[in-house]
């Protein structure tokens, strides 16, 4: 059948009957929201790169996580800035690490909050890079060692889960992560512990402004040997299988906005929750663009929201959580 028997404008007449039929929703607890500590005290910095994120000292990280806590949002991913790197980050995997620290203090704040902990070395390494520098006997070429960088990050894992880290989010694209940090967290009896893994993470220009943001701008080259080739797609489905083989809990595409097809593979190919992360450049374009009056900021973010859902993404980490919340009170 066709028109005019069939009118398709019959479902879209009102509010509520295009409620009724909405296919896709973004709710309070589909978002996770980032936060940065970092040493010192009354530290509440605003990143310029990106605004309404801030640095927060210790001392005053708990006006942020009541914030949240009111917001109704469950999760946060917890980023650390070190006041001291070395060449293998030794500062990611130490007891009384930032990170650490701050894990600690949230759940005292705050038991319920669900942590996630970013488990990467490049904040931590004097050289911006994701685990040790090994260089070419011949060429001297310099680049990062996957096998001594496993071993890295699994003593960084196991310290965070130590600390009260609800699930490891591993970001270093290093091959064979997930079975690493998998067998270190289960021997050092974390067994319950889920790894977030950043399945797909393409080498994008679309991370700027977070480099500003956690100090990790890469002191030489690129990570272009460890982080995906943004024309590949087949090559997603090859990394996401092998972390869902080494026991990953979670499968997350990074960026978000401009691999929605990613998304869609994901979900289309697996049976793990999909996350999707709407990265720094993402949130700053459109916060740049609604301070310049050229974009309705609240509805440009639900939208973009809403096409992650409708992607396939199940969880979305996003700079924009605290603003969706308050959005959604409304």
């Amino acid at each position: 059948m066709s028109f005019p028997i069939v009118r398709n404008r019959r479902l879209r007449g009102n509010a509520a009957i295009r409620n009724l039929v909405r296919e896709n929703q973004v709710t309070v607890n589909d978002v996770v929201q980032p936060i940065f500590v970092t040493h010192g005290t009354n530290v509440k910095s605003e990143i310029a790169s990106m605004p309404g994120v801030y640095h927060f000292s210790l001392d005053r990280v708990k006006e942020e996580i009541d914030e949240i806590t009111q917001l109704g949002i469950q999760a946060i991913l917890l980023f650390g800035v070190p006041n001291t790197k070395d060449a293998i980050g030794t500062s990611a995997f130490m007891e009384d690490g930032i990170v650490q620290q701050a894990a600690r203090l949230i759940k005292e704040i705050n038991p319920n909050l669900l942590i996630i902990a970013d488990t990467c070395l490049c904040q931590f390494t004097d050289t911006g890079h994701c685990g040790v520098i090994h260089h070419h006997p011949i060429t001297g070429q310099a680049d990062v060692a996957n096998d001594p960088s496993l071993e890295l990050l699994v003593r960084t894992a196991v310290s965070q889960a130590k600390a009260g880290a609800d699930i490891i989010a591993p970001s270093n694209m290093m091959d064979g992560y997930v079975q690493a940090i998998r067998t270190g967290l289960d021997e050092a009896g974390y067994e319950n512990t889920p790894i977030m893994a950043y399945s797909v993470k393409y080498a994008s220009a679309y991370y700027g402004p977070f480099r500003d943001a956690a100090d990790s701008t890469p002191q030489f080259g690129d990570r272009k040997t460890y982080q995906m080739d943004p024309a590949n797609s087949r090559e997603a489905l090859r990394e996401a299988e092998s972390d869902v083989t080494e026991g990953a809990d979670f499968l997350m595409v990074k960026p978000a906005l401009a691999y929605m097809d990613i998304i869609r593979m994901l979900k289309e190919n697996f049976d793990l929750p999909v996350v999707a992360y709407n990265v720094s450049a993402e949130y700053s374009m459109v916060k740049a663009a609604a301070k310049q009056g050229w974009v309705n900021e609240e509805a440009i973010v639900m939208e973009t929201m809403t096409s992650f859902k409708r992607a396939g993404a199940d969880i979305i980490l996003t700079y924009f959580a605290k603003d969706i919340a308050r959005y959604l009170q409304k």
